[in-house]
């Protein structure tokens, strides 16, 4: 606490002169003005008592001070005006000072007091300094019960080409035969039941100005997945790892409008069949609200330019140079509007593009098989779950013509996406109370990916994954895909989103995600274990405990959509805090 000692002192001391000097000529004077003020300001709050003993203690030395110069400036023995008595040593001359002018002074110091100390906010005890009112924190913490039932006929040759990418190059063919020993394959199988989960998350905003505000998060996580910050429990009691979630500055013109620039929330009105409830978007957005006057209409939208990947371009041994490279975007832009048709029913729709820029794989030029680097692996995707058709990056070329059983021709293979990536997302939600305070709402999603050509996959994909091989196309095959997606779901209950203590809701719903319909990357990680050609319905339940700690049991069953069989049923059972 701080506080200008000197001046509060210096403005005591003249009351001091006030109140002191009458006091010298009578030694039985009744407690002065000045420390009844001091005493009101140690029984308000303003001053500690420590605080009001030096205050007095310093302000009765100056005015003792000021007494003794004073006393010294005048003669020893001076003779006034006609009829003045003469001063004599040890008298002390006392002005009168009218009790109007000590009240004044009084109030004059008290004001100055309480302006200073509320300007520096500690006018009040238990309070704190100013940069403290602008500082939120704010997080979360669940734990969850999970078990993953697989069905005994799944395929077991369904290759995670994620762990393909990330540990590769995978060798293709060893010694002029296809080698699938290193190939990387989901588990299909082998159920996982009894997992214990964790997830917290930890933010801090600041409210920099009426206009800034920047904003930090930490969350867990098994690995560095943008889907999920879930984090697996065990692994020997080891400690879990903590990592960045966001990191972003907000600028806001105006009351509508607001630019956001780092790692940020989804700024888009979506569900997790398109982006997981977990992805954050590395990049800059815009986004405006505004109710239209006189209207129950309020209108929405976003705009947004996110960095996928930087990609760098490694040495290329075919070309003898640095490989070209593209760096990975996502520019998205959705506008939408929320319309009160009455007191119990609210519509709210939504129309977005999302454009991913440079996402699908690049075929390399010619490239030998000894190569360590060929000029297109830049575009193998950073990050896949699975479901998305795909095919061999490398255009390689036998290092020892004519002899394919040469170590030398061994083929060490990335893989890319075949597919572009421009999608069109439609977004309705019907908000209704039905009686006694219950809710219901309506959820419908459709997605299509445009930028779908099962042609130009076909001339691509060469028969890697996602083939029908009951149809001719390029080396004898065909893609079986497509390019949609569509999710209905239905909520009922009293506060949805279970925040009072005494909130029920339970939910229904189902998806069906083409193989290409987005990309297999950022959607939720719990349906069909992520990813796209997947199938299937969800329903649960959640009820809160106490204000925002609530509960909720979900199970998920799903299959595929084509190709080879896979289907998993997941349960979850999670407790939540939110603070």
């Amino acid at each position: 606490m701080k506080f200008t000692s000197t001046r509060l002192a210096s403005a005591l001391a003249v009351a001091l002169v006030v109140g002191v000097g009458p006091a010298v000529a009578q030694s039985q004077a009744s407690p002065n003005a000045t420390i009844n003020l001091i005493r009101l300001l140690v029984q308000q709050g303003v001053l500690k008592q420590d605080q009001a003993d030096a205050l007095v203690q310093q302000a009765e030395s100056e005015a003792a001070e000021a007494q003794k110069a004073q006393a010294q400036a005048a003669p020893a023995h001076q003779v006034g005006a006609a009829g003045a008595a003469v001063a004599q040593p040890g008298d002390v001359r006392v002005t009168y000072i009218p009790e109007s002018v000590r009240d004044s002074i009084r109030d004059q110091v008290k004001a100055e007091v309480m302006v200073q100390a509320k300007a520096e906010n500690w006018a009040q005890p238990n309070t704190f300094p100013d940069w403290v009112s602008r500082i939120t924190v704010e997080g979360d913490v669940r734990a969850r019960y999970e078990s993953r039932l697989y069905d005994s006929y799944n395929s077991d040759t369904i290759v995670d080409f994620n762990d393909w990418n990330r540990n590769g190059p995978v060798p293709v063919v060893v010694n002029g035969q296809d080698y699938p020993l290193e190939m990387p394959f989901l588990n299909t199988r082998k159920d996982r039941r009894n997992m214990m989960r964790a997830r917290a998350r930890l933010g801090v905003k600041a409210q920099i100005s009426d206009q800034w505000m920047a904003g930090i998060r930490l969350a867990t996580g098994s690995d560095d997945s943008p889907v999920s910050t879930t984090q697996t429990l065990g692994g020997g009691m080891d400690k879990k790892d903590i990592w960045l979630d966001q990191a972003y500055i907000t600028y806001r013109p105006a009351q509508w409008a607001s630019i956001t620039a780092g790692r940020g929330a989804n700024p888009f009105v979506s569900t997790n069949m398109l982006y997981s409830d977990d992805l954050n978007f590395d990049g800059i957005s815009a986004q405006f609200k505004q109710a239209l006057q006189d209207s129950p209409v309020t209108l929405f939208g976003s705009l947004g330019a996110f960095a996928l990947e930087n990609t760098f371009g490694s040495w290329s041994d075919s070309s003898w140079s640095e490989g070209e490279t593209e760096n990975k975007w996502l520019f998205g832009a959705q506008i939408g509007a929320r319309w009160e048709l009455d007191k119990r029913n609210t519509l709210t729709g939504a129309l977005a593009y999302y454009r991913f820029d440079n996402i699908e794989g690049q075929r390399s030029s010619p490239c030998l098989t000894t190569s360590a680097v060929c000029d297109t692996d830049w575009s193998r995707p950073a990050f896949m779950q699975h479901g998305n058709t795909v095919f061999l990056l490398r255009d390689l070329m036998a290092a020892v013509p004519g002899n394919p059983a040469d170590p030398a021709n061994d083929q060490y293979q990335y893989v890319g996406l075949a597919s572009k990536f421009n999608l069109l997302d439609v977004n309705l939600i019907w908000d209704t109370q039905i009686f006694d305070g219950m809710g219901l709402r309506l959820h419908g999603n459709y997605v299509r990916n445009l930028a779908y050509d099962e042609d130009k996959m076909v001339s691509r994909a060469g028969g890697i994954n996602n083939v029908a091989n009951n149809r001719t196309g390029a080396n004898n095959d065909s893609i079986e895909s497509g390019p949609n997606a569509w999710m209905l779901q239905a909520s009922l209950g009293r506060g949805l989103d279970l925040r009072a203590q005494g909130d029920w809701m339970v939910f229904a719903g189902y998806k069906y995600i083409q193989p290409d319909a987005m990309p297999d990357g950022y959607n939720d990680s719990t349906f069909h274990l992520g990813g796209t050609n997947a199938r299937g319905y969800f329903l649960g339940g959640g009820y809160a405990f106490d204000k925002n700690v609530y509960g909720l049991l979900r199970w998920t069953s799903t299959k595929e959509v084509y190709g080879a069989p896979y289907s998993v049923d997941v349960l979850q059972a999670e407790v939540n805090a939110r603070f």
